[in-house]
């Protein structure tokens, strides 16, 4: 089956109502662009059509409705899942707190539509991910250029690449543990075989994978201390450090924390300063990790126990003395 029509088959009954890339639509502003382009120039073989990398006819429209288009995928993406996965509500519980609080009990059950809604994400985001990638390299195709690689890199220096996304990493996380504790049911836990956290010489990383042909592994150790991520935060540049790594590198104690970080604090790894304001705690991710490493988990968490007060007491006698005048 061609794309476009698997586009629109996983994308036709959605949950919630979400913007989509116009694959389809793209499609036929760059075959419109061929077309026009023949007819323009019946006597030059068609060997040497589109071998300049500027074309007048689509790309005033094409890039820019790809880039908001593509926006709007990644800014409602992101609140869909951070209201499904981190409800802002104290009183509300949480689809994860929920389900397995009650397993055993049945009462799960009731919460059937929130597990569709994370199933729906998961495919819309990947779907979306292909989509974008596939009309690319498309425009490429028949402009003979590399301008398409070059506008996808540009997207992924401004984070608007739903594969960068903190929030497909939680939903991930999120569907691995429904998995581990077998709240799914055997035809979705069959469908999402290719999620799966692998441990290769102990060092874990995440894959995901679509229709067999389309897969992101993401890296599963702290580029600082060079472990197993313990008490997992996504930067907004998309690279995830452990908590207490992360407010070194953005030179914060942990009694302050990232929030505190100056815009001046780069991310280690891409050098992107304003990345720790914005951070977010990878909860489904800690839960993952703790139940796949425990013996790992139990003893990083008491040795960082162990940092963090010493570092507490440090600060506040830093305090102290400071408010003493000494």
């Amino acid at each position: 089956m061609k794309f476009c029509k698997t586009y629109q088959n996983q994308l036709k009954e959605p949950v919630t109502e979400l913007p989509v890339i116009g694959f389809k639509r793209l499609k036929k502003t760059l075959r419109k662009c061929k077309t026009r382009t023949l007819l323009q120039n019946d006597d030059i073989t068609s060997s040497s059509i589109h071998h300049h990398s500027d074309c007048t006819v689509c790309d005033g429209t094409f890039f820019p409705s790809l880039l908001d288009e593509m926006s709007a995928v990644v800014n409602s993406f992101n609140r869909s899942v951070q209201k499904l996965l981190d409800p802002p509500s104290p009183n509300n519980m949480g689809i994860w707190r929920y389900l397995t609080a009650f397993k055993g009990k049945g009462l799960h059950k009731y919460r059937a539509a929130e597990v569709k809604e994370a199933h729906y994400l998961l495919i819309y985001a990947m779907v979306n991910a292909i989509a974008f990638r596939k009309i690319l390299k498309k425009y490429d195709k028949i402009h003979k250029c590399e301008k398409g690689s070059r506008f996808k890199s540009g997207v992924q220096v401004q984070h608007i690449d739903i594969i960068q996304s903190p929030w497909l990493y939680e939903l991930i996380a999120f569907h691995i543990n429904l998995r581990d504790a077998e709240l799914m049911d055997v035809e979705t836990e069959t469908m999402y075989a290719a999620l799966a956290l692998k441990f290769d010489d102990s060092k874990p990383s995440m894959t995901c994978e679509l229709f067999g042909s389309f897969k992101i592994d993401i890296d599963l150790v702290c580029p600082i201390c060079l472990d197993i991520i313990f008490d997992a935060m996504a930067l907004t540049c998309g690279h995830i450090l452990c908590y207490m790594c992360a407010c070194s590198a953005a030179s914060v104690t942990i009694v302050d924390g990232l929030k505190t970080a100056t815009a001046i604090e780069k991310c280690p790894l891409c050098r992107e300063a304003r990345v720790y304001g914005d951070a977010i705690r990878l909860e489904q991710l800690n839960i993952l990790l703790s139940k796949r490493c425990p013996e790992y988990w139990v003893t990083r968490l008491e040795s960082e126990r162990t940092e963090r007060v010493r570092l507490v007491k440090e600060h506040w006698d830093t305090q102290c003395r400071a408010f003493m005048g000494m």
